[in-house]
């Protein structure tokens, strides 16, 4: 038997090696969230039913998250929290539909899943800057002492990483099980495990997103 999963197409581009099957992916992805997105949209009513109704108790309970966590100013981050965690969503279920070896999950290659921890990491940064400025962003690393700074210069390094290698580890594991699965038991066994990683992918979207909305947290405080 040999495994798909986590096995790529790599082409040369401009003297760089790229994953063709996870850039392909990844336009799939952003393609459905935009179709999906603009069609819970359209036609909206106030007794919201099937898409729309599904969309706004997503929607919901992810605006009640932020705006616990992050306080008034959580509409500053709100646009690009959701669009995360939907782009993520859809990319981490891709891979989970049963096909012959053409569907991928953009989040099974190591290479997206660190672009969306250092888009993670600059918008942490970023927002800091913006509402807190310069000086003050950059005092926190030297608290509660000076000597402290290496610590957490080091935590801010491992933060992305851990965001990064979660959600690909998970990812990649689920499909390489759900492909031996098939392999060896190809009735019950895939089915309930394909249904177990639909839901691990909705998790993992989930602590993806709300892991980014604590690291901004202190981005939104004024001391």
């Amino acid at each position: 038997m040999e495994l798909h999963a986590g096995h790529h197409m790599v082409v040369q581009l401009l003297g760089l090696n790229v994953n063709l099957d996870t850039l392909m992916m990844t336009w799939l992805v952003a393609a459905l969230v935009i179709i999906v997105t603009v069609a819970a949209t359209r036609g909206r009513s106030l007794v919201p039913s099937g898409l729309q109704n599904a969309m706004e108790i997503v929607i919901e309970a992810l605006l009640d998250q932020f705006k616990e966590t992050l306080g008034p100013k959580y509409g500053q981050v709100v646009s690009v929290l959701l669009t995360m965690f939907l782009f993520i969503l859809f990319a981490n279920e891709l891979g989970m539909l049963p096909n012959p070896h053409v569907l991928a999950s953009p989040t099974n290659d190591l290479n997206t899943t660190v672009a969306l921890a250092l888009v993670s990491s600059f918008m942490v940064h970023f927002m800091a800057l913006k509402n807190q400025g310069f000086k003050k962003h950059f005092k926190h690393f030297f608290k509660p002492f000076a000597p402290f700074v290496i610590i957490n210069l080091m935590e801010e390094i491992t933060k992305p990483l851990t965001l990064a290698f979660r959600l690909f580890g998970n990812i990649l594991a689920g499909e390489i099980l759900l492909e031996v699965l098939y392999f060896l038991v190809p009735v019950a066994v895939p089915m309930i495990w394909l249904l177990f990683s639909f839901v691990i992918g909705l998790i993992q979207a989930f602590i993806f997103t709300i892991l980014t909305t604590s690291y901004l947290a202190p981005s939104f405080t004024e001391e």
